[in-house]
């Protein structure tokens, strides 16, 4: 004669916590995604994870010209009269977010929105030797205006 341990309700919730454990076990192996950063241009759009990043904490300073040195993974054409639009997840923008050119910054301070637009041809000028360039590597930069905290590259290829 078998006897049953356990009613049907209870078997059926002690199988649901099982796989609710097994589930967060899986989950807790698993790295946090990196916030997102988003370029815009007309109907077209790229985003990246972050090249660096130390889960809102500064990125060492050993670490950050290396990283500011990577290259682009992620490429969007652009005309010189199309606006780019940027564009980061609420946690950049509340620490604040630069933009650099060729590894260089290129604004003195933290914007602190999510979104903002520029013209494409803010981003194109001509080389020193004359030429005009027709790609530039545009970096989104996470930062506190003291400490980097992480840095997304994105690459502009200039329509021809």
């Amino acid at each position: 004669m078998t006897v049953a341990f356990f009613s049907g309700s209870r078997r059926r919730a002690a199988v649901a916590l099982g796989a609710v454990s097994a589930g967060l076990l899986v989950l807790s192996a698993c790295d946090k995604p990196t916030p997102l950063a988003t370029l815009t241009v007309g109907t077209d759009s790229v985003h990246s994870e972050a090249a660096c990043y130390n889960n809102g904490d500064a990125i060492k300073e050993s670490q950050i010209q290396q990283c500011l040195n990577k290259k682009a993974e992620k490429t969007i054409t652009v005309s010189a009269d199309d606006k780019i639009r940027f564009g980061v997840d609420p946690e950049i923008a509340d620490h604040g977010w630069t933009i650099f050119l060729g590894g260089q910054q290129a604004e003195p301070e933290p914007y602190k929105k999510t979104y903002r637009t520029i013209p494409a041809s803010a981003f194109f000028s001509q080389s020193p030797t004359g030429e005009a360039t027709d790609k530039t590597q545009v970096t989104i930069v996470e930062n506190t205006g003291k400490k980097l905290t992480g840095i997304w590259h994105f690459q502009l290829k200039k329509d021809s």
